[in-house]
């Protein structure tokens, strides 16, 4: 029960960041990176948003071995089957189905009435079952939903298979309090939440993600959804670096079997492959004792230590240590106009389907 596993949807929620698009092969490279720190899933795409993600999601399911792959899918009979098929060769899969559960959203989005959402969330999860043993049921809004019908669409999910229940906060609306409440009593009036590993993804835009990830750990939950950097649509998703350090830091409080080496060459990747720069100030991903100040054009030069894997947390620190480039240099402002114009090349196609998102918009 002290194990805490890390869900990683840098390559399908993060790709909702502003300028964030990636390809196929740099999704690739992220996912062996992901692979090689010991992220326990890593959610590849939205296999049915379109045939980019598609084929994505297939490459990673192909190529990742130590790791488990997962494809997002709505509740319905095409995405789940399009996210069976991309998954097709992944040595261990998970199929990611979600359904609306807040009023606002079966009213306004869905267009559906609660018994009709039930129903299909009911179905969804059933289906899913005949591809994998390995299903993850997500409500979506799930902290502005009503309590009462939150407790009887987990409970059929779980009576149908679902293995993991994620309670997202998915427009960031939560606090910490309110939210490890609701999973509290989500986990005592669902008659069979033992059967489960509960989960949350969280959102930023009140600046509480990893506040109220951590909540959700100190009520049962043993499943954190998070991203490098923190990326994602809006204010961001809760970055994966903050939750390991505070789970390595406050052992005392938040135990896990998670660890923390290599969060810099994997935050160094992504900022290279997507043009980012490093949210600033950022201590988790930064040197020892000091900022890595990330203002615009304003981004020092640093490297990353070599260590074995983000489960080694028992020895040393996130390992960076500030240095100049290798032309004994620092980052100079100039560059960042560079990087912006690379990231709006013509050339660089989006994976998924931005024009669509209002359709494709995930869990969280």
């Amino acid at each position: 029960m002290d194990r805490l596993i890390i869900f990683d949807t840098t390559l399908r929620d993060g790709e909702q960041s502003p300028g964030a698009a990636m390809t196929r092969e740099e999704k690739l490279r992220i996912a062996k990176q992901l692979e090689r720190l010991r992220v326990d899933v890593i959610e590849a795409g939205f296999a049915a948003s379109s045939n980019g993600d598609f084929e994505a999601v297939q490459a990673i399911a192909a190529s990742v071995r130590d790791s488990t792959v997962c494809s997002l899918a709505r509740a319905n009979e095409r995405d789940i089957g399009k996210a069976a098929d991309a998954l097709k060769n992944a040595r261990s899969k998970r199929i990611h189905t979600f359904i609306a559960t807040s009023a606002l959203h079966m009213e306004k989005k869905l267009r559906m009435s609660p018994d009709q959402v039930f129903e299909q969330a009911r179905q969804a999860v059933r289906l899913a079952r005949r591809f994998t043993d390995d299903v993850e049921f997500s409500a979506e809004d799930a902290s502005r939903s009503e309590p009462d019908f939150l407790c009887r669409v987990i409970e059929a999910a779980i009576t149908e298979g679902a293995t993991t229940i994620n309670i997202p906060d998915t427009v960031g609306y939560a606090v910490p309090e309110q939210y490890g409440q609701l999973l509290r009593t989500l986990r005592e009036r669902v008659p069979n939440s033992d059967r489960a590993i509960w989960s949350v993804h969280c959102h930023n835009d009140l600046g509480m993600a990893v506040a109220n990830s951590l909540a959700g750990v100190l009520n049962g939950v043993r499943q954190i959804e998070c991203t490098i950097n923190g990326l994602g649509e809006r204010a961001g998703n809760t970055s994966l670096e903050e939750v390991v350090m505070a789970l390595r830091t406050r052992r005392d409080r938040l135990r896990s079997g998670r660890q923390d080496r290599h969060q810099a060459d994997r935050s160094q990747l992504q900022a290279r492959v997507q043009h980012h720069g490093l949210p600033g100030p950022a201590e988790q991903s930064g040197g020892r004792r000091q900022r890595i100040r990330t203002r615009l054009g304003h981004t020092p030069g640093w490297r990353a230590e070599s260590a074995p894997d983000l489960r080694d947390h028992a020895r040393g620190g996130c390992g960076l240590d500030h240095e100049p480039d290798r032309a004994g240099k620092a980052v100079r402002p100039q560059c960042v106009p560079a990087a912006r114009a690379g990231a709006r090349r013509s050339d660089r196609k989006r994976s998924g389907a931005r024009s669509r998102f209002c359709e494709v918009q995930g869990p969280g």
